[in-house]
């Protein structure tokens, strides 16, 4: 269930981040990272749940900030790269997936170049 509706406010955001609730989690960095009212916070709130516990909410994570390359034009490398080449090795393939697909566009919109390892590495 996607608790962000159309006309969401930052506000918004916070509150379903504060409950934490992964099957609520994982529709925020696609939204923040769509249509984003401010494009640090976004990049920040994508940061944030890089990290989380939860595949799906991780693998949206890192997804968002190739959303933020094409919406933002601007992403900050030395703290979003180390994100992104991290998640290119992670456990779950899901989010090696997401990754995958984010280097695609921040190599194209940003210019940045990274190397993704050979997925018969990853299992």
């Amino acid at each position: 269930m996607n608790p962000l509706r159309e006309g969401w406010e930052m506000a918004d955001v916070e509150t379903v981040i504060g409950r934490g609730v992964p099957d609520e989690l994982l529709h925020v960095p696609i939204a923040v990272s769509m249509g984003p009212p401010d494009c640090a916070w976004a990049q920040d709130v994508c940061l944030r749940l890089a990290s989380h516990p939860h595949f799906n909410v991780r693998g949206n994570a890192v997804l968002g900030f190739g959303h933020l390359a094409r919406t933002c034009g601007a992403l900050d490398e030395a703290r979003v790269r180390p994100v992104v080449e991290a998640a290119l090795r992670d456990p779950d393939p899901y989010v090696r997936g997401q990754a995958d697909a984010a280097v695609g566009d921040l190599e194209h919109f940003l210019g940045w170049r990274i190397d993704v390892p050979d997925p018969a590495e990853a299992d």
